[in-house]
């Protein structure tokens, strides 16, 4: 199984690399497991656009504020500068955003922008209709429920991947490597992403000596119902707070400018620590209030989560939800330049969530990130198009260590417990301490592989909070 470019994910940033590949280079998709289980399905708000060129120093600059001084400058100008781009490339090939009657197109505004700039389609299903989309125009074949569990490396080339398919490991080879595989949402209790969500490939990377960058940035969403039954848990988008949604707590007290002059319109750092704060000191509930909206154009412009909270038995707009912070976005990540190139590899690529290409610094600004898995798809291939694949000679043969014992479905439980007790949106000393402590001795017990590489990204994350002693965006620490 010999392959000119293997890509690692299907959400947006595989699928858009995928497009960008002419079909005479053997590709192949390497989806963990049903197409369309990412993140990029379940993302609710938009698409960020600069809407004209003078918008484009506007955008980059609510962007580094929003990054809270961390942002990698040139990247957040290549982001902004590339939107217009990429926005017209999709619409070129088909992709439909919403617009009025007259056929403009529709711009809502989300927390931390100074302005209507953000596309969506399908009212709050902008992630799913896009990816719908590039599904729909992959040119080349996938491999779908097919875990990848190394990489291949020789002599600081990659050379492909081991992947478990139907039971089997295999070798996969390949001159090219693309990692588009997302985050890490499945190792804390409570978060917003797919299920399949587990930063493995992180893991792998951790293992690999690959650099991983900015591991303790990781962004907790601040209006999420956590009722529902499953793991993944029902995301109310930002989108609603940027149309009139509002927070309060149980006696109807708008709180959240006490915290901020911005209230529902402040980054997500500052509203998810003001709702930490605020019931940790005065242990009311708070809920999101629909009150402003129309009932007729909340159902119309956000049907799914209308759809969603109907059948959790809410009558929105009339009912306020109950909301907490989870889990919603990996910041940091796979360290990369600006077209992809892994440190340190030959052939390797990181794009969209796994990578960290210092766009996002250390607050992602609301609905960039669809932008950047398109963005940076397009620069990377432009990239690899140019550049030799490599060649191995190895004969790499599988790995025989076992992939599950019994005992780590306990151990995967204990650990998301873990990262949302001593590692999500307030961080102490103490807590990381003990929280690297237990994950170090997790990982001296007797384990399977696919718990390790979890563990091992949670090491990092953990680590990497720990030598950040001070505050900064989405990591805050009280001692």
């Amino acid at each position: 199984m010999q392959y000119d470019i293997l890509i690692i994910g299907a959400g947006v940033a595989g699928l858009y690399a995928a497009l960008n590949i002419p079909t005479d280079k053997k590709v192949l998709l390497i989806n963990k497991t049903r197409p369309w289980e990412c993140n990029t399905y379940y993302a609710q708000g938009g698409v960020t656009t600069a809407r004209n060129d003078a918008d484009i120093p506007i955008h980059i600059n609510d962007t580094l504020e929003a990054g809270a001084g961390m942002c990698n400058v040139e990247a957040v100008r290549v982001l902004s500068e590339t939107s217009q781009e990429v926005v017209r490339d999709l619409m070129a090939r088909g992709f439909k955003f919403d617009t009025a009657e007259d056929g403009r197109l529709l711009y809502t505004k989300e927390a931390a922008h100074s302005a209507d700039r953000i596309l969506h389609a399908g009212g709050d299903a902008t992630g799913r209709h896009l990816h719908h989309f590039l599904l729909m125009n992959n040119p080349h074949p996938m491999l779908a429920n097919a875990t990848v569990i190394d990489f291949l490396i020789e002599e600081g080339k990659i050379c492909g991947v081991e992947v478990v398919y139907k039971g089997e490991r295999k070798v996969i080879l390949a001159h090219q490597v693309i990692l588009a595989s997302g985050g890490v949402g499945s190792l804390y209790r409570f978060h917003t992403n797919a299920y399949s969500i587990s930063g493995d490939i992180q893991g792998i990377c951790a293992e690999k000596g690959i650099a991983l960058e900015n591991m303790e940035m990781m962004q907790f969403h601040p209006t999420v119902y956590l009722g529902n039954q499953s793991v993944q848990k029902q995301l109310l988008s930002e989108a609603l707070r940027g149309e009139g949604a509002q927070v309060e707590d149980e006696d109807g007290y708008r709180f959240l400018f006490d915290y901020d002059p911005r209230g529902e319109l402040a980054p997500r750092d500052i509203v998810s620590r003001a709702l930490f704060d605020y019931r940790r000191k005065t242990k009311k509930q708070i809920y999101l209030s629909f009150r402003e909206f129309d009932p007729a154009y909340f159902h119309k412009r956000f049907p799914n989560i209308s759809a969603n909270l109907r059948d959790m038995g809410f009558d929105i707009p009339k009912d306020r939800v109950p909301i907490s912070p989870a889990f919603h976005y990996a910041i940091g990540g796979i360290k990369t330049d600006l077209d992809g190139h892994v440190e340190g590899v030959k052939g390797l690529y990181a794009i969209g969530e796994a990578a960290s290409t210092g766009v996002h610094g250390a607050n992602r600004l609301a609905s960039n990130s669809l932008l950047e898995g398109l963005v940076f798809a397009k620069r990377a291939t432009a990239a690899l198009l140019n550049e030799p694949g490599t060649r191995c000679s190895t004969h790499f043969e599988t790995g025989d260590d076992p992939l599950f014992v019994e005992g780590d479905k306990e151990k995967k439980e204990q650990l998301r417990r873990i990262m949302w007790k001593h590692v999500s949106i307030v961080r102490t000393t103490e807590g990381l301490q003990e929280a690297l402590a237990e994950i170090d001795a997790m990982l001296a017990s007797p384990i399977g592989r696919m718990l390790r590489l979890r563990l091992m990204t949670a090491h990092e994350i953990v680590r990497a909070a720990l030598a950040r002693e001070e505050s900064v965006g989405v990591h805050y620490r009280e001692n």
